[in-house]
């Protein structure tokens, strides 16, 4: 079997420790993922490490840079399956430079009050993991 692609992401949040509001991004493309909403992120490149990976992303497609807190990681411990093709290592993160901008793949960022973090259609892949965040921190 083929193995999947390795993308990073991070839940942007006001505090790592206890999450008041998740930044969402709604994707703009391609066509079939257009008006769903995700976390940012992106691929890692072959031989890039997934935290600078992580860095390079959130600067091309928010404008920020972030202080990393722990890793969020999927029931196993390990990646979460986002698709067939891909799997996606999660960390939360703070904003420490810039104020969050929709640069490249999305039209438009919200940031969701804990209690709300479903209000948005979220992409397939990320649901569970959005759950997952719910059931951790209410």
């Amino acid at each position: 079997m083929e193995s999947r692609r390795l993308v990073v992401a991070a839940a942007i949040v006001d505090d790592v420790a206890a999450p008041g509001v998740l930044l969402a991004g709604r994707r703009t493309w391609p066509a079939e993922l257009a008006g769903r909403w995700e976390f940012p992120g992106g691929k890692v490149d072959d031989g890039e490490d997934p935290v600078a990976a992580l860095h390079r992303e959130l600067a091309e497609e928010l404008g920020v840079a972030v202080e990393l807190g722990p890793e969020f990681t999927a029931p196993d411990d390990g990646a979460w399956p986002i698709t067939p093709r891909h799997v996606m290592r999660l960390w939360l993160a703070r904003v420490v430079t810039g104020e969050p901008a929709p640069i490249e793949v999305h039209d438009e960022l919200r940031w969701l009050p804990r209690g709300a973090w479903l209000d948005v259609p979220w992409l397939d892949g990320d649901v569970p993991i959005v759950e997952a965040m719910i059931t951790r921190f209410g």
